[in-house]
């Protein structure tokens, strides 16, 4: 049985468009997309190797210098900001994989199949959250590795993880936007500046009173510091209900302007030819 065949085969048993046919086609799906992305190099890549690179990397050459200027210990800016980081890079490999959907005719397929219409955007915002939270957990185990800790016990340890999950699903929200409506290789490349943008200037190195006066309202306001703020927060103490609340006001602005988009230009891609 192909993954098109499991994917209709609640459909005999249930209408095309119950809840029941829709919960047992979004989990074959999402199924179908966490076996595709393990069996993916660039996945691995993105999602594990470079950002444990990309920590290792702050923690030896900058470790002690961030540590000299704030007075605090790196990691607990770091290791926040590298969990951001990585889930927003591996949202770059999802734009991949919908447009090479598009382009081979998969989303044709599923679209003239008996298949519920939601199920396709629910199997992919189903298997990025199971990769946000599997990144998330490895960077987590490596800061640890390197002498990061939690101060505030396992409920603020469970609130830590969260939050890369959902800034990573309001991200790829942005990023799965992008693919539908500019299908071009070239979306993908131009989605790294804006990583490397947000990274740099955030709170993720050090606090914003360290930064320039021209440039602080920048690093105040955009939404990757408010989020490494609240995860500082949450593991050695400090501030967490405001910068939560303003993460969650960023990811859902996020997600209401995406929302009717995204569905628009997923229609729009499986029915065109």
């Amino acid at each position: 049985m192909t993954v098109l065949d499991g994917a209709a085969a609640g459909t005999g048993r249930h209408p095309e468009n119950s809840l029941p046919a829709l919960l047992s086609q979004t989990v074959v799906l999402t199924r179908r997309l966490l076996v595709r992305s393990v069996r993916t190099p660039m996945t691995l890549v993105h999602a594990v190797l470079l950002p444990v690179a990309f920590l290792l990397t702050l923690k030896v050459v900058f470790g002690d210098s961030i540590t000299t200027i704030t007075g605090e210990n790196a990691l607990y800016r770091s290791v926040p900001l590298v969990a951001l980081v990585a889930t927003m890079s591996g949202s770059t490999t999802g734009m991949v994989g919908i447009n090479a959907e598009r382009l081979d005719g998969f989303l044709a397929r599923m679209w003239s199949l008996p298949v519920h219409r939601a199920a396709g955007l629910l199997s992919r915002l189903g298997a990025e959250t199971v990769r946000l939270l599997v990144t998330t957990l490895v960077i987590m185990a490596t800061g640890m590795l390197l002498g990061f800790r939690f101060h505030r016990g396992v409920g603020g340890a469970l609130v830590w993880i969260a939050i890369p999950v959902i800034f990573g699903l309001a991200f790829a929200a942005l990023a799965t936007t992008a693919a539908l409506y500019w299908p071009k290789a070239v979306m993908v490349e131009a989605m790294q500046p804006v990583i490397i943008l947000g990274a740099t200037f955030c709170t993720g190195f050090v606090p914003v009173d360290k930064y320039p006066d021209w440039v602080q309202p920048f690093v105040s306001h955009q939404p990757m510091s408010p989020a490494v703020d609240a995860m500082r927060g949450l593991s050695v103490g400090g501030p967490v209900l405001s910068p939560m609340v303003t993460t969650l006001v960023w990811c859902a602005a996020i997600f209401a302007v995406c929302l009717w988009p995204i569905m628009v230009g997923y229609r729009r891609a499986s029915t065109s030819r």
